[in-house]
């Protein structure tokens, strides 16, 4: 082949590169802007992809009693927050509908879960902004009792220095409850005890405040 047809091609084929490299940009940026990794209701919640933003958890059923039978239609598109029951600190129990009438940023965590542990700064940061009957942060550790356990949660929350509220999760109600398939998850519930959008896998704080103003009047 003549050489100066290797060369076209070589450019070619160069140019081509970079062209599929710029769409390729293009579309990741898109895709991961802060406003897109919140979920609205009124869109289907996909499974969770091996991100590495997120921990997949083996231990939890699949079934989630929250779910809708197939053909039935909802005439809401903000479905209502199930209750569950959960323990604080003293093990006392804890109930969602406990918080009834104030917005509650709902976030499923653990202390091994890397993804997690990476985001609390800004949970507890705006947690901080607000006074508890204007908005609750429940944050829900996933207690298994091999990989966590109270005690590592607790030990956690100490030596980080957190403030927001902290429940454990022993017997998995919550979690179940709301079909939890990995964590970090996060879901925006208004006053009025409806979903309004939710996120798996980490967000920043940006995605945080957007979520919230989602709930807030």
């Amino acid at each position: 082949m003549d050489k100066k047809v290797k060369t076209f091609i070589l450019i070619g084929l160069f140019i081509l590169s970079i062209a599929a490299a710029g769409l390729g940009y293009n579309y990741l940026t898109e895709r991961y802007k802060p406003e897109n990794r919140l979920k609205p209701n009124a869109e289907e919640t996909p499974s969770p992809e091996a991100s590495g933003t997120e921990e997949p958890l083996e231990s939890i059923p699949p079934e989630s009693t929250n779910s809708q039978e197939e053909g039935e239609e909802s005439e809401d598109l903000s479905p209502e927050a199930p209750d569950f029951t959960v323990f604080n600190a003293d093990g006392n129990e804890v109930r969602l509908s406990d918080y009834e009438g104030t917005p509650v940023i709902l976030n499923f965590w653990a202390s091994w879960c890397s993804p997690c542990k990476s985001e609390m700064p800004h949970f507890n940061k705006v947690s901080e902004e607000y006074k508890r009957d204007e908005l609750i942060f429940l944050m829900v550790d996933l207690v298994d009792g091999k990989r966590e356990t109270v005690e590592s949660g607790k030990r956690y929350i100490k030596e980080s220095g957190y403030t927001f509220t902290v429940l454990y999760d022993t017997n998995q109600d919550a979690a179940i409850t709301y079909g939890i398939r990995s964590i970090p998850s996060t879901l925006f519930i208004n006053k009025d005890g409806y979903v309004e959008a939710g996120a798996e896998g980490m967000i920043d704080e940006e995605t945080l405040r957007l979520g919230i103003d989602m709930i807030l009047p």
